[in-house]
């Protein structure tokens, strides 16, 4: 599909605005009509350009994060993870969460949703913290047959969703941190 029609200022508008339409709406009720008036585009330029509303979502989702996890090497773990939370500050992390809880439900009743998510977002993320914690394996911080190496994703994922139920508090930079030292840190023997 071919997507060098647009410039990559118009891009991020787009996705900056299908982002604000996410979190006002919901995914369910998000259009391609909104997402066009929005944007002052046509429908027909967005089909053309993303194929599908699943497919745009990921995308904008992908766009908005703030750094390539499998780029960040300051030579420790400890450093990667503080370098890590460096690059996104308490009020984005909140608006992500609330991305994430809006799209909870859809990704669980939308295949194509959870599809390209998956593969646009998920999985690239994945891959940038197995590459992080790899690094940590091939320095000898972690012992490559630790156990808690394939659960850091889902140890994150536990963080992200308990604060806010246990607590009734957003999860922020501090909190991260500290969760990092007490918990994931430990756990891989750091």
């Amino acid at each position: 599909m071919a997507r060098s029609r647009l410039t990559p200022e118009r891009e991020s508008e787009l996705y900056a605005a299908v982002l604000d339409l996410l979190r006002e709406v919901g995914y369910d009720a998000l259009t391609m009509d909104a997402v066009a008036a929005r944007t002052h585009s046509s429908k027909a330029t967005l089909y053309r350009q993303w194929g599908s509303k699943p497919e745009l979502v990921a995308r904008a989702l992908r766009a908005n994060k703030p750094a390539d996890l499998s780029e960040i090497d300051t030579g420790s773990l400890r450093g990667d993870i503080q370098e890590m939370l460096a690059h996104t500050d308490d009020c984005q992390m909140d608006k992500d969460a609330a991305l994430m809880r809006g799209l909870a439900h859809a990704v669980h009743t939308n295949p194509e949703l959870h599809r390209a998510l998956r593969e646009l977002l998920i999985e690239p993320e994945m891959n940038g913290l197995d590459e992080v914690l790899q690094r940590a394996v091939r320095r000898g911080e972690v012992d490559a047959d630790n156990p808690a190496l394939k659960l850091v994703p889902h140890m994150l994922i536990g963080a992200f969703i308990a604060r806010p139920l246990i607590e009734d508090r957003p999860v922020d930079r501090a909190f991260l941190s500290a969760y990092f030292d007490a918990v994931v840190l430990p756990s891989l023997g750091v």
